[in-house]
């Protein structure tokens, strides 16, 4: 099989598929076993750093289920680096940014970088992964959009209420937007150097952006994720369109572009597909803590959303959002067997 023609690509590509592919985000982190161990002796931010190690952390969830497809390991604020923006990962808290953004004055000390440089270990990985992927198993390359990066580069850490982003936006809106221009510049060199070392498709993450309503989405937000897309549209290959608690302005997200867009739970897929038409790949959608329940209740809720693809050509089974760290290894293996058994044509 050429590696181009695998079940997770022609599914993005709305090809016809001999059962629906199925892959997670977050798959591979602490709900398995051998991640831990990996990271009783490193960092988050060491195994990123680490080709090997990130390689290595990778291919663990695959050599454990018949996934369709791998994703880098990475985070989304890697490219921080290209800004000279500090932060680290505080036990029990999350991710901290040392000294957020939050006028005009934090702007002159950002620059852009050079990714190829800066990151160069996420294009070896990319490289070293591609290389041990069997060809059925397609290979993602990733990046956090705009929006998502400037929430955490402004708020400092993660927020419930985006104060923070939201008064930039309102009051200082030439510094929102210049700020969004050099996160725009560094994100969109930072995928085209994954392409280009072999990722096979490209996954927006767009996570926080449900906090916002559809009028500020529009003027804020969607201009510098359209920009990424329509720039990477060169590459032919699948964009992933990602984000959460997004329903009121699903249709805008449209716009700003992709041609795979990912939806959480809040959402039924055949609503998705009637509010955005049937020529587009829809990715998802099942809610992660369903997995902590019984096998047959979580059995059900495969099948609703089985049921509401309708075997339509462009489903790509995933969660709504990342696996969490206590999630039952059982009842991972038992829904990837499921999708692909009760997909099956």
């Amino acid at each position: 099989m050429n590696g181009n023609d695998c079940r997770f690509l022609r599914a993005c590509r709305r090809e016809q598929v001999d059962c629906t592919p199925v892959w997670f985000m977050r798959q591979a982190g602490r709900y398995l076993p051998e991640y831990r161990k990996v990271r009783e002796k490193h960092t988050l931010l060491e195994i990123c750093a680490d080709p090997e190690l990130a390689k290595e952390v990778t291919l663990q969830p695959i050599r454990r289920f018949d996934l369709d497809a791998a994703i880098i390991f990475a985070d989304i604020l890697l490219p921080l680096k290209c800004f000279g923006v500090e932060f680290d990962f505080v036990a029990g808290e999350g991710p901290r940014i040392f000294h957020p953004v939050r006028g005009a004055q934090d702007l002159e000390r950002l620059g852009v970088g050079n990714p190829k440089q800066d990151l160069s270990f996420v294009f070896e990985a990319i490289r070293l992964v591609r290389d041990a992927l069997d060809s059925k198993v397609a290979l993602i390359g990733f990046a956090g959009a705009p929006f998502t990066v400037a929430s955490y580069v402004i708020e400092g850490s993660y927020s419930r209420n985006f104060l923070q982003t939201k008064l930039l936006m309102y009051k200082h809106p030439e510094v929102w937007r210049a700020l969004m221009e050099i996160i725009s510049e560094v994100t969109l060199r930072y995928l085209k150097a994954q392409i280009e070392a072999g990722a096979q498709a490209i996954q927006l993450f767009d996570s926080w952006v449900g906090c916002l309503q559809p009028d500020d989405y529009l003027n804020y937000v969607l201009p510098y994720s359209r920009g990424i897309f329509e720039s990477l549209k060169q590459y032919n290959i699948p964009l992933i369109h990602f984000g959460t608690g997004t329903a009121t302005f699903l249709e805008l997200m449209q716009e700003a572009g992709g041609t795979v867009m990912s939806v959480d739970w809040r959402l039924d897929l055949d609503q998705v597909w009637q509010r955005l038409g049937d020529n587009v790949a829809v990715q998802g959608n099942l809610d992660p803590v369903a997995l902590f329940g019984d096998s047959i209740e979580l059995e059900k809720k495969v099948d609703m959303i089985l049921d509401q693809a309708r075997g339509r050509p462009g489903h790509i089974f995933n969660l709504g959002h990342g696996f969490l760290p206590q999630t039952p290894i059982e009842n991972v293996e038992k829904i990837v067997q499921w999708v692909h058994q009760k997909s099956k044509n």
